[in-house]
């Protein structure tokens, strides 16, 4: 059975909701708000770049993942280019989840990224639903 994306957006604004919303631009302002502590807090980047260190991590982490997570999670928030926005959290999140295991365990962080990790592959195939950019600039064509 071929899904396309026009067939995903028209079950998604179907089944559309406030709460998932909500849901979103929690998601959105997570993101955001995890990109500018990567920028602001050098501590709590020095605790995670200890685990990737060797592998080139700290260019990436520093200008992929922090500008990444503030530009996606100010566009998640306004549910504009939310699938792409998404696309590009996507290995992020992964990544975050899994760095729990190369290096020191910890709990919060897991959760918090097992969380977004979920909202993100929700998200991914919901789309921004009916009270985004999207769908308004998908309304006025």
């Amino acid at each position: 059975m071929a899904t396309s994306i026009k067939q995903l957006n028209k079950w998604a604004n179907a089944h559309t909701s406030y709460p998932l919303d909500l849901l979103r631009i929690a998601l959105g302002v997570f993101l955001f708000i995890k990109g500018v502590t990567f920028i602001t807090n050098k501590h709590y980047l020095s605790e995670i770049l200890s685990s990737v260190r060797g592998y080139g991590g700290e260019m990436m982490i520093i200008h992929y993942v922090a500008m990444a997570h503030m530009i996606g999670g100010f566009m998640i928030v306004l549910g504009f280019f939310t699938r792409w926005s998404i696309w590009f959290q996507l290995p992020i999140v992964l990544c975050a989840v899994l760095i729990n295991f190369f290096g020191e365990f910890n709990l919060a962080n897991f959760i918090q990224a097992s969380i977004a990790l979920l909202l993100c592959v929700f998200f991914s195939f919901y789309g921004s639903g009916k009270h985004s950019l999207d769908y308004n600039f998908k309304m006025e064509h």
